[in-house]
């Protein structure tokens, strides 16, 4: 039977944890990841009527999307409605897992299923985010650097774009000496060894830093490995917060609006002036999108999608593009049923629960 780590798991190799922004609190929120999980209910908001229905359903986890626990929690104390969430949660031994920004941050995460609702095509990260990678460099026999490249490579190094298996080797001589007590793989202890050798040089993401190394000196011939990592601040376009990409045929901003409504069935949408443009580049955010305005105006966008927009942000436009705000929980909305469907897609027979209750805390005076 599965446990709950191993959802977790799975979870984090789809959205790690280190891609979360600093503010965020995503992860094990409570609960022990080593019980048998009997069934997980997905929701965006952990509720009361959640942790009810995750109960009568049966489901030792919940996964939500908001974490429960976002600014500082001291005490565990009745009256406080995030502390009594948890209290019974704990009583009910239901463990909860917050997958926010990290799942945000991630291209096929929550603003890619925005994007596919919305039909939008060739797709890149709007704001990407910088040191989500590391280059390592390493030195072994050149009759050797095969093997290490092709195990380094299988655990998740040399990935650029559409391109894998990317590094770089050059040639020369390596020189040691072993110390009495050491068993070489060539060479005599007390005499000095020069070994023709391959340096070899990749880049991989900064979460997969322990399998990496660990599979380095898992296949390397040498008793002690001769490698570096290096930090990085290059940004990749996988890996940040927005998505921009193009619809099929430009609309008209009113036609836009109308797509936007009818495929997330909105209350209503807060817009700037309209411009008189027509839209084809569409950048998006789910979500409090509104640090990004201005990453949306100098990618050249026709129209910004995002959530929690205030009086002012409705200015920064200035006629150059359209700015609509669509609501935080309607461009959030689907966020459950893609973790659904990623999670069933690796455990097809798994006991797994898309709540039927709605958490939009925002209502609509019509």
């Amino acid at each position: 039977m599965l446990k709950i780590k191993d959802i977790i798991n799975f979870l984090e190799t789809i959205a790690p944890l280190s891609y979360q922004e600093e503010y965020d609190n995503s992860g094990l929120t409570c609960g022990n990841a080593q019980h048998e999980c009997s069934g997980a209910l997905i929701a965006l908001d952990l509720t009361p009527e959640i942790i009810e229905e995750a109960s009568k359903n049966e489901c030792n986890l919940i996964i939500v999307h908001h974490p429960p626990i976002f600014k500082g929690l001291k005490k565990l104390v009745i009256n406080d409605p995030i502390a009594e969430m948890l209290i019974s949660c704990i009583k009910k031994d239901i463990a909860v897992y917050a997958i926010h920004t990290n799942l945000d941050n991630v291209v096929d995460g929550v603003n890619g299923e925005i994007a596919e609702r919305l039909g939008l095509q060739k797709t890149r990260v709007l704001c990407p985010l910088p040191s989500t990678h590391r280059k390592m460099t390493y030195y072994v026999p050149i009759e050797h650097a095969e093997k290490t490249r092709k195990a380094i490579f299988d655990a998740g190094a040399g990935k650029i774009g559409n391109y894998d298996q990317c590094s770089f080797n050059s040639y020369g001589d390596g020189t040691f000496r072993a110390l009495e007590g050491a068993n070489p793989f060539v060479g005599a202890q007390g005499v000095q060894h020069t070994e023709k050798e391959t340096k070899v040089e990749l880049l991989y993401p900064y979460h997969l830093e322990s399998l990496i190394i660990q599979t380095l000196k898992e296949n390397h011939p040498y008793e002690t490995v001769a490698y570096h990592t290096t930090n990085l601040e290059n940004r990749f376009d996988e890996i940040g917060g927005g998505i921009i990409g193009n619809l099929v045929e430009p609309v008209s901003e009113t036609t836009f609006l109308q797509m936007v409504k009818k495929a997330f069935h909105t209350g209503t949408i807060r817009h700037s002036p309209f411009t008189g443009q027509n839209i084809q580049k569409v950048a998006i955010c789910g979500g409090s999108g509104k640090s990004m305005i201005n990453n949306a105006l100098r990618e050249g966008a026709d129209v910004f999608l995002t959530a929690d927009l205030g009086y002012h942000d409705f200015f920064i436009p200035n006629g150059k593009m359209l700015l609509a705000d669509m609501g935080h929980f309607e461009s959030e909305q689907f966020t459950s049923d893609l973790i659904l469907r990623r999670i069933k897609e690796k455990f097809p027979t798994f006991a797994l629960l898309k709540t039927g209750i709605s958490t939009n805390p925002v209502n609509y005076f019509l």
